[in-house]
């Protein structure tokens, strides 16, 4: 496994991370345990959660998991989606954040996080509000580095001149969604993270399983145990122009003798600012797959005809983006 800095930072995280959004729906309690102990064991260090996965099932049981591994852990969760229908159940006010930190700490069964992150840029808070009070989390101890995800990169550039104006600890990296399917984030957002050091961390590098493979357009079914199958909201992905480029990737792979799985994510751990890629798994087996991105090196030509079938994504919408309404 090799690592890199989180950003500028001096946290090295595995550049290839563990997705739990799965774990406490496609993946109960011992399923879940022996992947992230799998993870663990074959180096991947960086862990990523959030309060709402899972209606917090996902915490919970990678508090579990992690009883006697919290060190072999770089953890990180997520606040600020709407937790339930109160008034204060949402956003990145100092009271909605302080509360939820307090019970991710509970439920993951830590004294702190590694990497405390904004699941969406909240419009009704002052950032100056939400910077303050994640800088007061890191001097507390309760939290090591804070991380933005989902917002623009106007958003984060202005919470960085904040930050920097009153003192206050700086966003160490940013979330969102990149991949094959999604390369948005390189028109504003990787520019920005390279001049300002901020690490991207993507997610849905698989595009939710189109990558894989799995689907494809002639005969239009869903593969069995697919997220397609079990959350019928994915559907919505399932554009003829996401299938054709999942198509396009699972016959380059198959010519050079990877799956589209690993090569997809090949490709995108090696695009500039990319510090970890996140990817869920509800088996060992498939967890071992993806990590088959790990020995796999890109030349030249290879690269150019990935980067040729992906170029209507650089100018598209984004395949998936969460905002508060």
């Amino acid at each position: 496994m090799q690592y890199r800095r989180l950003g500028q930072s001096g946290l090295l995280v595995s550049q290839l991370g563990l997705g739990t959004n799965a774990f406490g729906k496609r993946a109960d309690q011992e399923t879940s345990n022996r992947i992230l102990h799998h993870a663990l064991d074959h180096g991947i260090n960086f862990i990523d959660t959030a309060n709402i996965y899972a209606n917090t099932e996902s915490e919970r049981i990678i508090g579990e998991a992690l009883a006697s591994r919290r060190h072999n852990a770089v953890l990180a969760t997520k606040a600020g989606l709407p937790r339930a229908d109160g008034p204060n159940e949402r956003g990145s006010s100092r009271y909605h954040l302080m509360q939820e930190l307090e019970h991710s700490l509970r439920r993951l069964k830590t004294d702190y996080v590694d990497l405390y992150q904004i699941h969406t840029f909240d419009p009704n808070t002052p950032l100056e509000e939400t910077l303050r009070t994640l800088d007061d989390m890191v001097s507390s101890g309760k939290v090591r580095y804070v991380g933005a995800s989902n917002y623009a990169a106007w958003e984060i550039m202005k919470a960085i001149g904040i930050s920097e104006r009153n003192g206050y600890i700086r966003y160490t990296s940013t979330q969102t969604s990149y991949s094959l399917a999604d390369r948005t984030p390189e028109l504003e957002l990787v520019p920005l993270c390279l001049d300002q050091g901020v690490g991207i961390i993507p997610y849905f590098p698989l595009a939710g399983g189109i990558l894989t493979g799995k689907y494809n357009s002639s005969n239009g079914e869903v593969p069995s145990g697919s997220r397609a199958e079990t959350d019928p909201n994915f559907n919505r992905f399932l554009e003829s122009k996401n299938i054709q480029l999942g198509e396009q990737v699972s016959r380059l792979a198959e010519e050079n003798g990877h799956t589209p799985s690993a090569l997809s994510l090949a490709w995108l751990m090696n695009r500039p600012a990319v510090s970890t890629v996140i990817v869920g798994a509800t088996r060992t087996e498939q967890l071992d797959s993806n990590m088959q991105s790990l020995d796999i090196h890109i030349d030249p030509e290879l690269g150019k005809k990935l980067d040729e079938v992906s170029d209507p994504f650089v100018h598209g919408k984004p395949f998936a983006t969460y905002r508060l309404e």
